[in-house]
């Protein structure tokens, strides 16, 4: 691409006004092109802590330790035997507990 090394250059504060300029058509676009959100479809979604869940199931399948699992005395998670830092009177801790 060829340079016109003649032409008058642009100062920063030229630059400045041209990026903002740009920046406010930038904004009226995204604004029009918007999607409207209803907000009783939004609240009706959500859950408020301490809501009654009395009426609620669950049905979840709970699948016990395996044998080759331990559960860690830090973080209480269940992991693999692979993950096993230190066994130091009875008390495994997994990995990340002991970094």
């Amino acid at each position: 691409m060829a340079t016109d090394y003649d032409s008058p250059r642009k100062t920063d504060d030229d630059m400045a006004e041209d990026s903002l300029q740009e920046l406010q058509a930038r904004r009226t676009d995204k604004s029009s092109g918007s999607i409207d959100i209803d907000e009783t479809d939004l609240a009706e979604s959500l859950e408020l802590p301490g809501a009654d869940l009395s009426n609620e199931e669950l049905s979840l399948r709970v699948i016990p330790r395996q044998a080759d699992e331990f559960t860690c005395s830090r973080c209480f998670l269940v992991h693999h035997r692979s993950q096993l830092a230190s066994d130091k009177n009875g008390q495994q801790i997994c990995r990340e507990c002991a970094a």
